[in-house]
Formats: C-alpha cells, sequence, structure tokens
C-alpha cells in the first residue's frame, strides 16, 4: 500500500535559524548513562567514511586529485583513459573519460554480514560516478569487486540513467539492490574488510568533473531477531519539520514507481531536506505540472529513482539526492535503540527509518506495509514517538504519535511475519541521516556518538 516491494534478504541556535527549534517540552534530559540500549556490549555496527584532504591523500589516485575548498573532495585532474559505456536503460552507447580514487583497506570491527554504501557528490549534466566495494572475507579470499550504484543527479539526454546493478554474486555473497549480503549469515563467511573504489566519468575533452565529499560505508552483523530488549526514554521534544504526504500524489508520473502511492522514501527525504532550508528551486520544479500540490516531492522523486529496481527506495540514493543541495551531507546507517535517535533529535538531526509491520502492529497507523520510511522528529515526554508519516491521506496529517514500544521493535527487528503468517525479513534498525555539512559542535557529538564522523 504505502512503499515499493521489498527487495533484501535481511534488512536489513543555527539549527533554530536554518531549520526550525527544537521544542522541548517537560521530561528528562537525554542521558546515555540512563538508557538502556539493546545488545549492550555486542558491536553490531561499523561506519566508515573518507571525507578529509587527508583522506583523500591517503588513498590510491589514478588522474584523480584532491579539491580546494572548505569542503574537501575529489576532482578528475586528467582522464586515466576512455571506455564506452551502453547504458542498459536507454541503450545508448557513449564514450566516457574517467579517472579513479580507491580508499585503504579498511578492516571492519563487525565481521559483517551485511553492507551498504553512501557518497555525497555533485555530478554535473553529462557526469557521473560509479562506486563499487572490494571486500574480503574472514578466510581472507576476495569477493568479487561489486558495483553499489551508477549515480548522476540528471536524467537529461546527456547524462546515464542511475541505477544499481543486479546478478552480482558468487555463491558467497551478492548485491541486492544497494545491499552487499552474505547469502547464508548463519553459517557462512563474514565481510572482514573492504576497499571503497570510486570512479568519476565525464564526456571526453569536457571541463566539468564529478565531485565527490564523502564516501564510506556502513557495515553490520545484526543478529536475526523478532523482538528487541525496549529501550528507556531519555528526551523529551520535537523538531519543526515540513510535511509533505505521498498519496495525495496518487496516479502522478507512474513512471517513477507508479506515482506517489510509492513515494515514502523521497517523501521523507524531501521533508528533511526542507528542515535544513533547501529547496528545489523554480527552474527545477519548471518540469512539474503547476497543478500539483508539492511539486517539491514528485522533483525527489524523480531524482532518486533507480532505473533497474525501478522504484525511489534505493537508500544511497536517497542520501545522494539530499547532498545535491547545498552543503549537506548524509549517510545510511543502522541505529541500536531509540535512544540513539534521541540524542540526534536533541542536536536537531531528524532521523528517516526503515520499517514493516502488519496494521495491527502500530496502533494508530491504520494500515500494514511490507516496508516504509518515515520521519522521527521528536519524542513526548512519555517517550513515545513523534514521527512524520508520508502514507497519511494528506499533509494535515502527517504528524502522527506512535507508541514507543511497538515503534522501536518494528525497527529494529530482523524478522517478522507477515500477514500470512510466514516470517518475513525486517530491516535491522535503517536509518537515513542528513545534516549541514559544517555541522554545530552538538550536532558532530551527537553524530560521533552513533558512529558517523
Amino acid at each position: 500500500m504505502t512503499s515499493s516491494t521489498p527487495r533484501r534478504t535481511v534488512l536489513a541556535a543555527a539549527v533554530a535559524a536554518a531549520a526550525g527549534a527544537v521544542t522541548a517540552s517537560a521530561g528528562p534530559a537525554y542521558a546515555s548513562g540512563n538508557a538502556r540500549r539493546p545488545e549492550r556490549g555486542r558491536r553490531l555496527v561499523d561506519n566508515k567514511a573518507w571525507t578529509s584532504h587527508h583522506d583523500w591523500r591517503s588513498g590510491t589516485s589514478d588522474g584523480v586529485r584532491p579539491a580546494a575548498g572548505p569542503r574537501p573532495g575529489i576532482v578528475i585532474a586528467r582522464p586515466a583513459g576512455t571506455t564506452a559505456y551502453t547504458d542498459p536503460h536507454t541503450r545508448k552507447t557513449a564514450t566516457w573519460e574517467y579517472a579513479t580514487w580507491t580508499s585503504p583497506v579498511h578492516r571492519s570491527a563487525v565481521p559483517a554480514t551485511e553492507a551498504v554504501a553512501h557518497w555525497n557528490a555533485h555530478t554535473p549534466p553529462a557526469t557521473w560516478i560509479q562506486i563499487e566495494l572490494l571486500g574480503t572475507y574472514d578466510d581472507g579470499t576476495a569477493t568479487p569487486d561489486y558495483v553499489m550504484g551508477r549515480w548522476t543527479a540528471g536524467d537529461g539526454d546527456s547524462d546515464i540513467r542511475r541505477t544499481s546493478v543486479d546478478g552480482q554474486g558468487d555463491g558467497r555473497s551478492s548485491i541486492s539492490t544497494d545491499t552487499f549480503a552474505i547469502d547464508t549469515p548463519s553459517g557462512g563467511p563474514r565481510l572482514a574488510s573492504y576497499r571503497l573504489r570510486v570512479t568519476l566519468y565525464r564526456l571526453p575533452g569536457a571541463r566539468p568533473s564529478p565531485t565527490v565529499w564523502r564516501l564510506g560505508a556502513m557495515a553490520s552483523a545484526v543478529p536475526d531477531r523478532f523482538t528487541v530488549d525496549a529501550s528507556t526514554p531519555g528526551f523529551a521534544g520535537e523538531l519543526e519539520v515540513p510535511s509533505y504526504s505521498q498519496e495525495i500524489h496518487k496516479g502522478q508520473y507512474p513512471q517513477y514507481d507508479n506515482g506517489g502511492e510509492a513515494w515514502c522514501s523521497p517523501t521523507s527525504s524531501q521533508m528533511i531536506i526542507e528542515h535544513w532550508g533547501r529547496r528545489p528551486s523554480r527552474a527545477d520544479l519548471a518540469w512539474v505540472d503547476p497543478s500539483y500540490a508539492d511539486p517539491q516531492v514528485c522533483h525527489a522523486a524523480r531524482g532518486t529513482y533507480d532505473y533497474q529496481y525501478a522504484g525511489c527506495g534505493n537508500w544511497p540514493f536517497n542520501a545522494a539526492y539530499a547532498t545535491t543541495y547545498r552543503d549537506l551531507s548524509a549517510v545510511v546507517t543502522r541505529l541500536g535503540s531509540l535512544n540513539d535517535v534521541e540524542r540526534l533529535v536533541a542536536a536537531g538531526i531528524p532521523a528517516i527509518t526503515s520499517q514493516s509491520f502488519l496494521a495491527t502492529e502500530l496502533t494508530g497507523a491504520g494500515y500494514g506495509t511490507s516496508g516504509h520510511l518515515m520521519t522521527v522528529i521528536g519524542f513526548t515526554a512519555d517517550g513515545d514517538v513523534i514521527a512524520h508519516d508520508p502514507a497519511a491521506p494528506d499533509d494535515a496529517a502527517v504528524r502522527r504519535v506512535y507508541k514507543r514500544r511497538e515503534f522501536e521493535n518494528i525497527w529494529l527487528r530482523t524478522k517478522r511475519y507477515n500477514a500470512s503468517g510466514h516470517v518475513s525479513s525486517g530491516t535491522g534498525g535503517i536509518c537515513y541521516l542528513y545534516w549541514p555539512a559544517d555541522p554545530t559542535p552538538g550536532q558532530r557529538k551527537a553524530l560521533a556518538a552513533v558512529g558517523i564522523v
């Protein structure tokens, strides 16, 4: 009803000025020492990213150089070569010049069963990037060189179609749209380490280059679980975030995943982008039918659409779309409890969470779903979750209060029973986080507390 068909195996003061103030209500201050966290003492998630000038100099470059400026990145300095690429979605073949950057080896603190890459980049017209994961299993053998995404912000005549790549695997691991997954998590190998390689492409002789500011991945080993420990409320307050319904866009632009009914992810992304004071320009929205309300949601759907998956729910594509807006950073990660979200919200950072549930499992939702994104913008004095749920029938109904225990469980579990009584997968705490590229000290501290640096 509210989202795309799931495709993963186990899914597993400056703030007030720029994005709306946190409205604090009566309740205890956030105190991590008093908060009970699921899986205490066991590390389940490892985040790694390359973002600094030193980081970019530490990798192996072929035709890439660090870019000057307040936000360190990499650009094409000189082409390493040219290659022909036949776009599987347009059937057009074009020649592109390219340059590559490969990270140092990162040994994951978590012997992982899954990994999701992310990137923050600027891709002018007629440019694009490809991200690969080059992994090593815990027995010392190598994974294939897995393509984690081919990304461009545009879809004009000179652009490729952004796409995930199906059919990748070696019998031990495989890629499911945007997620590296060990095929047999209970008894198979684990991902011990990896490098990330990004290839920057542009038309031969062209001056514009893609710029990559952030390249990273989240590796995880969340155990199978139908329920999780409850966390103890530790913060009460609410952020000011726009309210957008995906449902008012039913039937609009069906070429992007059958219209708004499946647009939970881009609708959630657009709410948070605008929380940070960014929005598309009038020229950006010129293609949208002027009779449609909230045209920026249509724009977000178009800007996140994965032509292979045929949907707008590709996680790193949503994060990459957010960073097409001025000075925003974004990651895909997993969090351990609602206490993590409390810490972020207290610092002014909302969270976009992914969950699946029966209608009876989330009081007040009025629907069930095999996969749905919504934003957590605050917590009541009793610790319940204040969410902007894009599945609401209109913008005015988007703000919801959901019971803390119900919400936390449907978000963090990896296994559930579907409406037919069969076992299905859950997302294991997947979350998108978007924040300013120059965060406040409080925001930086909150991000570091959940493993994002």
